[in-house]
């Protein structure tokens, strides 16, 4: 496990390697599942502020299903998510042209339309974070929707964390980013440094 800041992160997300393949998988992580996309709970007020702007890029059924359920939902045991259509897709997902399932919020952002990129979690997946009251635990989701990308990932010798830079620097700024890096090498120097023998 490596340490850095507050936050405690599994030694998967430096050894795992992952790169998403949307021409295998088609966007499957939009669509499968019991829920949509987790949300922080500072999400809400901006899927509630830029919706107006994501609403012309939704499906038919995405936006007959915000209006019936909002522009996000509280599950059972508190927590948040997007609504979903017909409790599969996210109803803020949309099909390409090829039929891989893309993020109507983030085409917007694409598009220079809003600041929002799109929910962190779906941003840092395959990166789970569970928080707790003084720190957050980082670990990497097996799914085997992903198993392409982790073929993928392989053979381009990317692990996860070089794979979801972007996204880690937007949850946890650069400098904790750098300081990441730093542990992650250090622990590839013991890692390769011989092991004294007993006399």
């Amino acid at each position: 496990m490596l340490v850095v800041g507050n936050t405690y992160i599994s030694d998967d997300v430096a050894e795992k390697q992952f790169v998403c393949d949307l021409e295998k998988c088609k966007g499957a992580c939009c669509t499968e599942g019991d829920l949509g996309a987790p949300l922080d709970e500072d999400e809400l007020a901006i899927l509630e502020n830029i919706y107006p702007v994501v609403a012309p890029y939704l499906s038919e059924e995405g936006r007959k299903a915000i209006e019936e359920q909002g522009k996000w939902i509280k599950d059972f045991e508190g927590d948040y998510s997007t609504p979903t259509i017909g409790n599969r897709e996210c109803a803020y997902a949309i099909y390409d042209a090829k039929g891989v399932l893309k993020c109507a919020i983030e085409q917007a952002h694409l598009d220079g339309k809003i600041d929002y990129h799109k929910p962190i979690s779906c941003h840092l997946y395959p990166i789970r974070i569970t928080k707790y009251d003084q720190w957050d635990a980082i670990n990497y989701h097996r799914w085997q929707i992903c198993h392409a990308a982790c073929q993928l990932g392989e053979s381009l010798k990317v692990p996860v964390y070089k794979f979801l830079k972007n996204p880690l620097i937007r949850k946890y700024g650069e400098a904790w980013y750098s300081e990441l890096e730093q542990e992650v090498q250090n622990r590839e120097i013991e890692k390769a440094m011989p092991v004294k023998k007993r006399k």
